[in-house]
């Protein structure tokens, strides 16, 4: 939030509050994808592999 209202205040707008930077654009897709990436990984998703693997395995076998 610090971070987003110096950006504001350089463009000569007014910060945020908490709750509305919680509210805003830019909070809401960050938390989506981490919630998302979250969920989808916990539930076995075929697109996530194990943490500990190598960049380039994919799970696709064959």
């Amino acid at each position: 939030m610090a971070a987003y209202n110096e950006k504001q205040l350089r463009q000569l707008q007014a910060p945020l509050t908490w709750g509305q930077y919680v509210l805003a654009a830019d909070f809401l897709a960050i938390a989506s994808m981490a919630i998302l990436s979250i969920y989808l990984r916990q539930r076995g998703s075929p697109e996530s592999k194990p943490v500990g693997s190598a960049h380039t395995s994919t799970g696709v076998e064959g």
